[in-house]
């Protein structure tokens, strides 16, 4: 069974948030340390651009799971790499002006911090979603196994 199969919506909030918390959590201290900005700023930063992709999240893992399912595809390491590489450059297009506009920097250094996210977020996404899927798997498995044993 391939860990993309039906997702509900509540799952893909479940996911885009544990994905965002879990990230937040690690980037932001360390994001506010190399700025030299304060830990608020950082936090409120990190806070808009997580909603920004919790909703890219959702959207892209649907249509990206849309596509495995047409195409046959498993998830091999080619394939989450390139899930990896697709859903953060879609993020640095949307996220760039937004950092420019709230450091008050130049597009130039946004970019710049971006791509220091990106240098984070990159392997980041892979080892989540791994660990996410092989988790779902497992759970996914004692439902069905409670299940047959319940009848």
């Amino acid at each position: 069974m391939s860990a993309s199969n039906n997702k509900h919506v509540g799952e893909r909030i479940l996911h885009a948030v544990l994905y965002e918390v879990c990230a937040m959590v690690m980037l932001v201290p360390l994001a506010a340390l190399l700025t030299g900005s304060g830990m608020g700023q950082m936090g409120a930063l990190a806070l808009m651009m997580s909603c920004v992709a919790m909703l890219f999240n959702m959207l892209f893992n649907a249509l990206f799971e849309r596509a495995e399912r047409r195409w046959g595809l498993q998830r091999t390491v080619w394939v989450r790499s390139a899930h990896a590489v697709l859903f953060e450059g879609g993020l640095v297009v949307m996220l760039v002006p937004l950092a420019a506009w709230w450091l008050q920097v130049s597009l130039w250094q946004a970019l710049l911090l971006d791509l220091g996210f990106f240098a984070f977020f990159l392997p980041y996404t892979y080892v989540f979603n791994l660990a996410y899927d092989r988790l779902r798997q497992r759970v996914m498995q004692g439902r069905q196994t409670v299940a047959t044993q319940s009848k």
